[in-house]
């Protein structure tokens, strides 16, 4: 009750521009702020999967649930947009006013800056062309790669820096890498000497930019040999048994606390073709309030998730599937959903928090208005075959990788056209990740590393062209195999165990902005790009009903909302209102599939996330 109470003393205290200074340090086994004991009430959400329009919303929800802190990632590969350019400014890549706006709503900050952050994000954060230089080698102590996270930590901290409480800010605590103890297990190929050697040189970037606030790593609570770095704290991840918690802690920590789990899982990760799985309310709220009996501090991963726009999204591998695609939604089954609606799981846990309050709670924000739209009808539909040809192609006698044609994310076309007939099994063991092949525009062909799905029969005619659409479905972000991420075709092509070569055209189609859509000439069984309009007189959040679709992207308004499939469980993409004006609205479709020709688009007041199609 004691280290609850000054909780509750902390969050009256802050000013809303931080004018007073305050302290924050680990002492006496203990965390400390002003000198009093505290408990950490944290929960994490990612500016950058939030549009910033609603940054304020969530953060306030976060308040009225009870919490005191908020913790986020940032991730490398978000702000530094291309090499050497960074965004720290605009919309969501604003991590200063992220930072001020936690603040100003009466929130301490934990940042967890990487430079690895793994979160279900694109190459768990890192920039994909770092695989271009041949020399780098990521996650461990090699020079050409940490000189890149120097100039990344250097960029960050310039921007964070005053923003320490140390300095007057929010900013209580930051990470040292990040579950670098599960990496240190699966890759035994590299000695514990040169693990150690970068994650001290990781940490040492960090004070050397400028860090003042006390450093905390976080691993499993059996992976602190290999994740904890000497000087800063050790805290566990996933962590339920507070005795464990405790013994590991001291092992590693002078024999004191604090004790702080900084990953505590109300939810859990999705993946494309996979179950939607679930955490139930009652265990979330049992174990919260041991938690707040035992006195550790916590951090809820997720407290709200939001949304992985765009080609952020990351994925993951096991024994049975080569990839794991994370899917669009990381509504995470958080307390707070992916459109930031107060839950069960939040409404719980607001009266457990407030059993323990001494004070109020703030109330709770009213809900963001939830539209639908009359049905979205499509005035272009333009067959890819077409569109193609505005794209100028590099040509090779082999397919070239994404990376090695300076494309990160997207599709390319691959295409070749045969003089002599052919017929056999194709092949390519190294696809990454989807594919739809065809001949002379037909398709013959689906190809899929999720389905370990790596040939298909193929019969090409005299004078024939063999085009095969790749997609890249987000770069794996977790696991020894992180260090294997090229996109593309990054294998031979076989046709009858014969590789061919000579004259591929390869035509990117990164699809960083929507098509602008000219002609409109839909050709049944092609992948096409549908363009249409729809007004409104009132805005809000709503979402789109992918059922009826195939595999694709959808643009509203130049925003890329991010992938859908019909495989679920995943069926709607969010649309947050802040992205809809009154008046005339745009969206572009990128359907890859295409079975039937769609006529319109449809909208739903309600996510619908777990609904698995059985392939």
């Amino acid at each position: 009750m004691k280290k609850l109470f000054f909780a509750g003393l902390l969050c009256a205290s802050l000013h809303p521009v931080f004018a007073q200074q305050h302290r924050f340090e680990v002492r006496d086994g203990a965390f400390q702020y002003d000198g009093q004991p505290i408990q950490i009430h944290s929960g994490e959400m990612h500016f950058a999967r939030v549009p910033q329009e609603y940054w304020r919303h969530r953060l306030k929800m976060m308040k009225a649930m009870g919490l005191n802190t908020v913790a986020t990632y940032v991730f490398w590969n978000y702000q530094e947009t291309a090499p050497g350019v960074w965004d720290w400014n605009t919309g969501n890549h604003n991590l200063r006013a992220f930072i001020k706006t936690a603040g100003e709503e009466g929130l301490l900050v934990i940042l967890r800056p990487g430079p690895y952050a793994c979160a279900e994000w694109e190459f768990g954060g890192y920039p994909w062309w770092l695989q271009k230089e041949k020399s780098l080698e990521i996650r461990t102590n090699n020079a050409p790669f940490l000189d890149s996270c120097r100039n990344y930590i250097k960029e960050l901290m310039n921007q964070v820096k005053d923003l320490q409480i140390t300095q007057g800010g929010p900013v209580i605590m930051i990470q040292a890498e990040n579950e670098f103890g599960s990496y240190v297990a699966q890759r035994k190929d590299i000695s514990l000497t040169t693990h150690k050697a970068y994650s001290l040189a990781i940490k040492d970037a960090l004070v050397a930019g400028g860090v003042t606030v006390p450093l905390f790593t976080s691993d499993g609570s059996w992976l602190f040999e290999g994740g904890t770095i000497a000087g800063t704290l050790p805290t566990a991840n996933g962590e339920d048994n507070v005795d464990n918690l405790k013994k590991v802690v001291n092992q590693y920590h002078h024999d004191e606390g604090p004790y702080m789990v900084a990953e505590y899982y109300p939810g859990w990760l999705d993946h494309w073709a996979e179950p939607f799985p679930k955490v139930s309310t009652d265990d979330v709220v049992k174990q919260t309030g041991k938690y707040i009996k035992e006195g550790v501090s916590f951090n809820f991963y997720m407290v709200h998730g939001g949304t992985n726009f765009g080609f952020t999204s990351g994925a993951n591998y096991d024994n049975d599937h080569d990839i794991q695609p994370d899917m669009t939604s990381y509504d995470y089954d958080a307390p707070i959903s992916e459109a930031g609606v107060a839950t069960p799981k939040y409404n719980a846990l607001r009266t457990l928090f407030q059993a323990y309050s001494k004070t109020p709670l703030p109330p709770v924000p009213a809900p963001l208005p939830i539209i639908t739209i009359p049905d979205i009808r499509f005035d272009k539909a333009v067959d890819l075959f077409t569109f193609k040809q505005k794209i100028k192609p590099v040509v090779a006698d082999t397919p070239m990788s994404f990376e090695d044609l300076n494309q990160g994310h997207g599709y390319v076309l691959y295409s070749r056209n045969f003089k002599q007939p052919i017929a056999g099994k194709l092949v390519i063991k190294g696809l990454r990740d989807y594919a739809l092949v065809y001949v002379n525009g037909k398709l013959v062909g689906e190809l899929n590393r999720y389905y370990k799905q790596y040939d298909c029969d193929i019969d090409i005619p005299f004078n024939a062209t063999l085009d095969i659409l790749v997609e890249n479905m987000g770069r794996i972000n977790y696991g020894g195999d992180i260090v294997h991420n090229t996109k593309g075709i990054i294998s031979p092509v076989l046709i009858n165990g014969n590789e061919i070569t000579g004259h591929w055209n390869m035509y990117g189609l990164p699809m960083e902005q929507p098509p602008v859509l000219t002609a409109n000439n839909y050709v049944s069984g092609h992948p096409v790009l549908y363009g249409g309009h729809f007004s409104l007189n009132k805005t809000g959040d709503t979402f789109l009903d992918m059922k009826a679709w195939g595999k694709g992207i959808v643009f509203v308004n130049g925003h890329n909302l991010g992938r859908y499939w019909k495989v679920g469980p995943q069926q709607t993409l969010y649309v947050p209102g802040c992205w809809l004006k009154r008046g005339d609205n745009e969206v572009v479709i990128f359907e890859q599939i295409n079975a039937a020709q769609q006529a319109v688009l449809k909208t739903t007041n309600q996510p619908v996330l777990d609904q698995l199609i059985a392939k």
